[in-house]
């Protein structure tokens, strides 16, 4: 048993939504969030930066004692993951797009993906691709200014209404009937993804339970389990300024509490 709290980076807002499911399906589990809104997007940064910027973060959850650390954001994984695994003597849970469910439940033949630009270059995502290119075909697309969007908590104007749109609509006339959700981003737009569906028979595939669930083996697996007696506590760490903390608290009422480093 171990009662150190769980490290949940991002690159900004949106590992909110693996921060909630890790919540809901642990409850007994301290979570310490980092979210490094002073460098997000990661999405336009080159392998160089985004590892720099994501090592200071690990850092600082590993100088708070984290006993595993999930690294929230699908462009970090992609690109900085391998040498965390080889920097800290701790597990990491890192995302790539969930092709896999996806492609195992459609039943057009088709799904589309939607990602950041640095995701859709990156290897996990490559390599998991070519697996399913035989079983199902594969439209990719960079969801261009969606995570600018969610920073600003703009994901229910209609100007992220028109750009869902734009990306969903011809994916669907394609005839994709699962559409993967390859940013931690992006499920804060599912409203207006949504919209755009209507009563057509798509869905929306959401990594954050996949994430979870190998969050949960990975503790059983080393023993490293909140005790039954545990008092769970929730803290934010960013690297960002006031009015970044004011954006995440809109998200999450938890995060009121944040701290600057």
């Amino acid at each position: 048993m171990n009662d150190a709290p769980i490290g949940v980076f991002d690159s900004g807002l949106g590992g909110l939504t693996v921060w909630s499911e890790l919540r809901r399906r642990l409850p007994r589990e301290s979570l310490l969030y980092y979210g490094d809104g002073k460098n997000c997007p990661y999405g336009d940064k080159t392998r160089e930066q985004v590892t720099e910027a994501v090592d200071f973060a690990v850092r600082r959850l590993v100088d708070r004692g984290v006993k595993l650390i999930v690294v929230a954001c699908n462009a970090a994984t992609a690109m900085a993951i391998d040498h965390l695994r080889a920097a800290y003597p701790i597990p990491f849970v890192g995302l790539e797009p969930a092709v896999k469910p996806a492609a195992l439940s459609s039943r057009s033949g088709v799904i589309g993906i939607l990602a950041t630009a640095a995701t859709l270059r990156g290897r996990l995502f490559r390599e998991t691709s070519r697996r399913y290119e035989d079983r199902v075909r594969i439209i990719a697309r960079v969801g261009e200014g969606f995570v600018e969007l969610v920073e600003q908590n703009r994901e229910r104007t209609e100007e992220a209404y028109r750009r869902v749109e734009r990306l969903l609509e011809p994916m669907i006339e394609a005839g994709a009937d699962r559409i993967v959700l390859g940013c931690t981003h992006y499920p804060f737009l599912s409203e207006a993804m949504h919209r755009v569906i209507g009563d057509r028979d798509v869905r929306l595939v959401n990594p954050a339970a996949a994430v979870e669930q190998r969050t949960e083996a990975l503790l059983r697996e080393g023993g490293i389990e909140a005790s039954g007696g545990s008092r769970p506590v929730y803290e934010f760490m960013t690297s960002a300024d006031e009015a970044y903390r004011q954006r995440l608290a809109a998200k999450s009422e938890e995060a009121r509490t944040m701290r600057f480093e």
